[in-house]
């Protein structure tokens, strides 16, 4: 279900509200002293923290004051009671699409204003103003966003193997065998966590089957028994029923969540040479293991699968202006402030972050790791493809143990029939659009 939030931050849970309002520092135009807005987020930790600097950054550019509130995971329902309370706060960072077109949909959010959809229109790709959307109005900027098509790995590892980064998906699996043979698994594979399932099914997919058929895919026009869907499957399977490649095997994978996939690599004690997931992987790496960056723990980018081109598959958090907010004026000017490059530019520099935003300079990131990364998700332009299971319906695409979850974790426990997977797939996401 990761779209912009990082799986850090979902596997932090709900935290508290966020304190005082921030009172505004000197400098700046002062246009909207007295003024406070309340921001809501699923942030906690450290990017509560860096969240934090934007706030303040905005504070003191405007004379504005800040109050920042951590929804947790359920950005929803914490959001729709506190509407209902008529506590609403002025700002959510939407974490999902789904739960935008939710929101828009119920009549919760006013439209960005002209200012703010100029700043998109020139400084963003068009993906990104389709995916803020619905029906036809711009309602979300996308300020943060995570890209989903890296697979990191320790340099040692690969080193010891004799393997350089694969460039391919066939080569990546050969490379892996490589490194099982000099000793330590392949991959390390979360399979506690169905999110990340799906994140693997959706970079083969977006390689294979193409961008078209993956929008009709993510907007269920096209079936998920469509023999696209069992080839992608089929070559998901090839990896998952490998048990040299993955450690632990399959009841090892099942049994690792996230943050132990990181660990399994980067931890004191190494038990694979791999990991896939999102750039968050890094602040994992660095925060948790003390890693550097760029040396200790490096990624390349989601190889290319049977010919087709190197996915780029992303998520990331809008930024919604919510109409039962009390200050509608200051809310709609923080938008237009986190539109631009000066608004990015502050969380680029304390880290763990990427920006849509093209005007940002690459040179704001504090590593190259991340500069790379940025770049990467830049160049990919109108390419770049949302998350797929956070385009769908939560019952299909968002909820533990049931949907897409749980059938890619059921098929990694038995990959010997990715027909029979593909129809059980189809059977969910039948239900669960009609709902």
């Amino acid at each position: 279900m990761l779209a912009g939030c990082t799986a850090l931050a979902l596997a932090l849970g709900a935290t508290a509200c966020g304190g005082d309002p921030v009172a505004p520092a000197g400098g700046g135009d002062k246009s909207l002293g007295g003024q406070t807005i309340t921001v809501a987020a699923v942030w906690s930790g450290a990017e509560q923290k860096n969240f934090q600097k934007v706030l303040d950054a905005f504070a003191e550019k405007t004379g504005a004051k800040t109050q920042f509130v951590s929804t947790g995971d359920n950005v929803s329902t914490v959001v729709g009671s506190k509407i209902e309370g008529g506590n609403a706060p002025d700002v959510v960072m939407v974490p999902q699409v789904g739960v935008l077109q939710q929101f828009a949909k119920s009549g919760w959010l006013t439209p960005l204003s002209k200012t703010a959809e100029k700043s998109v229109d020139a400084d963003f790709a068009p993906v990104w103003k389709n995916y803020g959307s619905v029906d036809g109005s711009l309602y979300g900027l996308y300020f943060k966003a995570a890209h989903k098509s890296t697979v990191w790995y320790s340099p040692d590892a690969l080193d010891q193997a004799g393997v350089k980064p694969p460039a391919t998906y066939a080569d990546m699996l050969k490379a892996g065998r490589a490194v099982s043979d000099s000793g330590l698994p392949a991959f390390a594979v979360a399979g506690e966590d169905g999110w990340t399932l799906t994140d693997w099914f959706e970079n083969i997919y977006l390689s294979q089957a193409g961008p078209e058929k993956y929008d009709q895919l993510a907007a269920h026009t096209l079936k998920w028994t469509d023999p696209s869907v069992v080839n992608a499957l089929t070559t998901l399977g090839e990896l998952f029923s490998d048990k040299e490649l993955i450690a632990g095997g399959q009841k090892g994978a099942l049994a690792t969540d996230f943050p132990g996939s990181v660990e399994k690599v980067f931890g004191p004690d190494p038990e694979a040479g791999m990991v896939y997931e999102g750039d968050f992987v890094a602040g994992v790496a660095k925060d948790q293991f003390g890693k550097k960056i760029g040396e200790d723990a490096d990624f390349f980018p989601f190889p290319a699968v049977d010919g087709g081109k190197a996915p780029v598959v992303s998520g990331g958090d809008a930024a919604v202006v919510l109409k039962d907010g009390k200050n509608q004026k200051a809310a709609m000017a923080f938008l237009e402030y986190l539109a631009t490059p000066e608004a990015a530019a502050v969380w680029a520099e304390a880290g763990g972050f990427l920006s849509p935003n093209k005007k940002l300079d690459l040179a704001a990131y504090g590593d190259d790791t991340t500069r790379e990364t940025a770049k990467s998700l830049i160049d990919a332009g109108d390419s770049v493809r949302f998350d797929m299971s956070d385009q769908a319906p939560a019952a299909f695409g968002g909820t533990k143990g049931a949907g897409e979850w749980k059938l890619l974790q059921d098929f990694l426990r038995d990959p010997s029939d990715p027909k029979a997977t593909a129809a059980r797939l189809e059977d969910a996401a039948a239900k669960a659009y009609k709902g």
